[in-house]
């Protein structure tokens, strides 16, 4: 009889929910367990025993550190900053000229200790900077309504054809991922797209491509420019300190954008393929006007002057990227464009994280625990398209499971220090640089991470879109797994044949 009771669903499903976060919590909690366990398992063995010649006891305890940021990033035990923020006081305090006096103790072995103002610059990085000026432009775009109106402009000459008005969706939001975040611009560009969504049929699969659309332009967008997803600047600044690689923002748009055109094209070729549009119209309403006063004029002005120098800055007047990222901070600051409580909406959290993984880039060269590993693993006996293909599999397999910028993060002080110890031995070196050299191999960890994009948890857009109800996890593996391998093939022969 209490079954009859209307609201008895709602009261099962609440008790389900709560029986679910509870075991879903406790999972968590053991999860954590094993995952610390492990490290000081690692961390407590004879240094001998881990059979890596001339292992420093600064060294081991890296190695423990990077096996804790691992299954930490790929368990997702604690929250990604968080665990990053764990590996950076932990090394402060473990191998750092500031440690704890009884743990950096004079003795034969002990090894190189790292410069605790090294491991703290981390959070002060250039590459933060521009992280936060790429933020900065955004948080200015969208307070002057500056990104509505470029939304309705640029989707305008796409029409009302269906198939030509998911290629349109497809576009720009590729464009916008470009310059701002991908998360950010997956979920305006679904907020644009909501309304169309559920007004197509029910039993016509163009919706499910429309939706698919969201994710696919964000995450292959950010690809174009440094700044477009966090791999990239991760992958860059690693590239610049342990490969001696200097890229710039022109060249590496130059080389990337037509990449992702043709990407884009063939996922538009794809999701027309797989998912046929039954209404063959489409009307989409933008609503929100862009008012031209003060603030609209200073936004639109920096974000073109910004764009400009983060292009030709460095060919004209010798301006590094990254101190081009400045200028939008001070100008909006001065214009009063950006408030206090803006700072609230810049994601730090993304910022922390990626302080932490260069952290354990500085712990992997101040130690010399890269070119111990170097060493002990025969990269140079293997072939250098090897070594690529081996190292963008493991990084499209581990970005659909963990952050791209975590699996950034890992892979690429490895394989930056994989690179020039390559690069320095005489019968390696010339097949690698004939295959692209340090540039293909670091290149090609932004590029694997953000083609990661198979399931729903593999990155925030497709979260987003996978929220919408109109995409099964099917379709978004389908279209996941071939956009990925289309990604990597042409990726790398890009990499390879158009050289940096």
């Amino acid at each position: 009889m209490f079954k009859n009771f209307h609201g008895f669903n709602v009261l099962e499903k609440l008790q389900k929910d709560k029986i679910h976060k509870r075991t879903r919590s406790l999972s968590k909690k053991m999860t954590l367990i094993c995952c610390i366990v492990l490290t000081a398992i690692v961390a407590l063995l004879p240094t001998e025993s881990l059979g890596i010649p001339e292992l420093t006891v600064t060294q081991h305890r890296v190695i423990a550190l990077f096996v804790f940021a691992a299954s930490m990033w790929l368990t997702e035990s604690l929250p990604s900053w968080v665990t990053s923020m764990v590996v950076v006081v932990v090394m402060l305090l473990t191998v750092s000229n500031s440690a704890f006096d009884f743990l950096i103790k004079d003795s034969e072995g002990f090894g190189k200790l790292v410069s605790y103002k090294d491991i703290m610059h981390c959070f002060a990085d250039p590459t933060i900077m521009l992280f936060i000026g790429g933020f900065v432009l955004a948080i200015g775009m969208t307070k002057t309504k500056l990104d509505v109106a470029l939304a309705r402009v640029l989707l305008k000459p796409f029409g009302t054809k269906s198939e030509i008005v998911l290629l349109g969706f497809i576009l720009v939001t590729a464009i916008f991922s470009a310059f701002v975040s991908n998360t950010a611009t997956a979920a305006m560009m679904l907020a644009f797209l909501a309304p169309v969504l559920r007004s197509l049929p029910a039993d016509g699969k163009g919706r499910i491509a429309l939706a698919l659309a969201i994710p696919v332009g964000a995450n292959l967008g950010g690809i174009m420019t440094p700044i477009g997803t966090p791999p990239n600047l991760i992958v860059l600044d690693n590239l610049s300190k342990y490969a001696g690689v200097e890229i710039t923002f022109g060249e590496w748009m130059l080389r990337m954008t037509p990449f992702v055109l043709i990407l884009l094209f063939l996922a538009w070729v794809l999701l027309r393929i797989l998912f046929p549009f039954k209404q063959k119209n489409i009307n989409i309403v933008i609503e929100g006007e862009m008012r031209w006063d003060f603030h609209t004029i200073v936004v639109v002005a920096t974000f073109l002057v910004t764009i400009f120098l983060w292009m030709f800055g460095k060919e004209l007047w010798g301006l590094n990227t990254n101190v081009v990222a400045m200028i939008p901070i001070a100008a909006f600051c001065a214009a009063g464009i950006l408030q206090r409580r803006d700072l609230e909406e810049i994601n730090w959290s993304v910022l922390w994280m990626v302080a932490g993984g260069f952290s354990l880039g500085v712990a992997l060269s101040s130690t010399g625990l890269g070119e111990v590993l170097v060493k002990a693993i025969p990269f140079a006996s293997w072939s250098p398209l090897l070594v690529m293909v081996i190292s963008g599999v493991v990084c499209f397999i581990f970005s659909n499971f963990i952050s791209h910028s975590a699996a950034a993060s890992l892979l690429a002080p490895i394989l930056a220090l994989v690179a020039g110890g390559i690069a320095a031995d005489p019968a390696a070196s010339e097949g690698f640089a004939a295959m692209g050299g340090a540039s293909a191999l670091m290149v090609g960890v932004a590029i694997s991470s953000s083609v990661s994009m198979v399931l729903p948890i593999s990155t925030p857009p497709n979260a987003i879109a996978h929220s919408t109800g109109f995409i099964e996890q099917k379709d978004m593996m389908k279209v996941g797994i071939a956009v990925g391998l289309m990604g990597l093939v042409l990726g790398y022969l890009m990499l390879i044949f158009l050289k940096f």
